[in-house]
C-alpha cells in the first residue's frame, strides 16, 4: 500500500476583477450591484488534474518554477487546505515544515510552541516532554527557547521548524523551501536528517529550488508547470530537463546586449571593433552557458589604415567588477605583422569554469604599450548556469581523499 495516493486533484482559487469594485457600501446597496459586484469573475487553477503515488520509504522532490503548484500541493498533503476536486490518500503520521513560522504562537516562548506543534501532531504531554531536550539540542537554540518566537530571526524559525518536524518520529515528512533560509553550517545538518530518515525508510516530498540538493537525496521528480505534471522520473534526467526549459527561457526573456555605449568605450579608432557577438558551438547567439559549454566570441575590426603594431585582448568580470579572467594576444606570444581594411576575430572557449552567476565581456585592440585603439569595458554580458555550489570565481578542478578512519563518501543516487 501506497502511504501517499493522490488521484486528480485540482484547486483553483476565485478571483475578482477591478471592474467589480464599488467605491462604498452604500453606492452598491443604492444602486442595486452589491450581489453583482461580489460575483466572481473567474478562477485560478494552481492545480489541474495531478494523480501520481508515493512509495514507502522513497524520497519525492517536486520542483518548478514560482507559481507551477508546488506549495500548494504540499498543503493539500498537510492538510492546511483541502483540494476542489479530486481525492488524496495518506497513511501515517504527517510532519510538515511548509510555511516559516507555521504553526508558531509568536507572543510565546519556543517552548511553548514546541508543546503546542506536538499535541497538533497528535504527541500526548509526556511523549513531547520526551523528545524535549532533542528537539531543543537539534534546533541549538539552547539560550533563546524560553524567548517568545517574535524575537527570533527567519534562521531560527527554521531551526525550531525543522527540529519539531523530525523529532515528533513522522512517517510522512513534507519539507517546503524553508531551508534557503539556513545557515551555511545548520543545513547541511538538516540534510544529513534527510539522509538518515531515508535511511530509515521514511517517505519524504521535498520541494526547493536547490536542483543540486534535488539530485542528490531524491529517488524520484516531478517537474510541475502551470499546475500541472510535465515531467516525472530519474532525479537528473528531470532536473536536467527543467535546468534546459529554464535556460532557453532565459535567453528568450533577455535581449541581445544592447548598442555599445560611448560612456565605456574609449580609444582612437585607429581600429575599431564593432558587431560583437556571442555564441555557441553552432554559431547561433546565447547568453545563457553550463561550464562545460563551448562559447564563441566574434567581432568585426575595420580599420581606418594600414597598422602593425596592435594587440586583441579581452576579460571577463564578475557584476563585483572582479576580475575573473584576462588575456591578449601579445601575452599569449602573437606577434603583429599588419592590419589592413575589415577583418574578423573569433575567440574560441572549450569551456567555462565559472561558478554559477551573471558574467560581463570587455574587449580592446590597443597597441603593445597599450595605447587604445578601441576599449569596450562591461558592454556584453553572459550567463552561467549550474547546479554546483562553489564559492569564488572559478572552479578548480580537484578530488577528495581520506585515510580508512574517515568515513566519507560521495552520494551517488540508485540507477534505475
Amino acid at each position: 500500500m501506497y502511504p501517499i495516493i493522490i488521484n486528480n486533484i485540482g484547486k483553483y482559487y476565485k478571483k475578482y476583477s477591478h471592474k467589480h469594485k464599488f467605491l462604498t457600501i452604500k453606492s452598491a446597496l443604492v444602486n442595486k450591484t452589491l450581489f453583482s459586484d461580489l460575483e466572481r469573475d473567474e478562477k485560478f487553477e494552481a492545480l489541474k488534474g495531478i494523480s501520481f503515488n508515493v512509495e514507502d520509504g522513497k524520497t519525492l522532490s517536486i520542483i518548478g518554477e514560482n507559481g507551477s503548484g508546488k506549495s500548494t500541493l504540499l498543503k493539500i498533503l498537510a492538510g492546511i487546505t483541502r483540494p476542489t476536486s479530486g481525492e488524496i490518500t495518506t497513511r501515517g503520521r504527517i510532519s510538515a515544515l511548509i510555511e516559516l513560522g507555521a504553526g508558531f504562537h509568536p507572543e510565546i516562548s519556543g517552548r511553548e510552541n514546541i508543546f503546542i506543534n506536538g499535541i497538533i501532531l497528535g504527541l500526548s504531554k509526556k511523549m513531547i516532554q520526551e523528545k524535549l531536550s532533542k528537539i531543543v539540542e537539534f534546533s541549538e537554540l539552547e539560550e533563546f527557547i524560553n524567548s517568545p518566537v517574535k524575537t527570533y530571526s527567519s534562521g531560527m524559525y527554521m531551526r525550531l521548524g525543522f527540529s519539531i518536524a523530525i523529532n515528533v518520529d513522522p512517517d510522512i515528512l513534507l519539507i517546503d523551501e524553508v531551508l534557503a533560509v539556513g545557515d551555511a553550517f545548520f543545513v547541511p545538518k538538516c540534510i544529513d536528517k534527510i539522509y538518515e530518515f531515508k535511511r530509515k525508510g521514511k517517505t519524504i516530498i521535498f520541494v526547493s529550488h536547490d536542483l543540486a540538493t534535488v539530485e542528490k537525496i531524491s529517488d524520484e521528480v516531478i517537474w510541475l508547470k502551470k499546475g500541472q505534471i510535465e515531467m516525472r522520473g530519474y532525479p537528473a534526467k528531470v532536473v536536467d530537463a527543467y535546468m534546459q526549459y529554464i535556460g532557453e527561457k532565459e535567453e528568450k526573456r533577455d535581449e541581445k546586449p544592447a548598442e555599445v555605449s560611448t560612456e565605456n568605450r574609449w580609444g582612437s579608432r585607429e581600429i575599431e571593433i564593432k558587431n560583437v557577438k556571442i555564441m555557441n558551438r553552432d554559431g547561433k547567439e546565447k547568453y545563457i552557458y553550463k561550464p562545460k559549454e563551448p562559447m564563441t566570441i566574434e567581432f568585426d575590426v575595420i580599420t581606418k589604415r594600414k597598422e602593425d603594431d596592435f594587440v586583441f585582448g579581452l576579460a571577463i568580470f564578475n557584476p563585483e567588477g572582479i576580475l575573473c579572467y584576462g588575456s591578449n594576444t601579445g601575452l599569449e606570444n602573437y606577434k603583429s605583422y599588419h592590419i589592413e581594411g575589415k577583418g574578423k576575430v573569433k575567440i574560441q572557449i572549450p569551456e567555462l569554469p565559472l561558478i554559477n552567476g551573471m558574467y560581463f565581456l570587455d574587449l580592446a585592440v590597443h597597441k603593445k604599450d597599450g595605447y587604445p585603439f578601441d576599449y569596450h569595458h562591461f558592454q556584453y554580458k553572459f550567463k552561467v548556469s549550474s547546479k554546483l555550489r562553489d564559492l569564488g570565481i572559478t572552479r578548480i578542478p580537484h578530488h577528495w581523499k581520506f585515510t580508512d578512519n574517515i568515513n566519507v563518501r560521495p552520494f551517488k543516487p540508485k540507477k534505475r
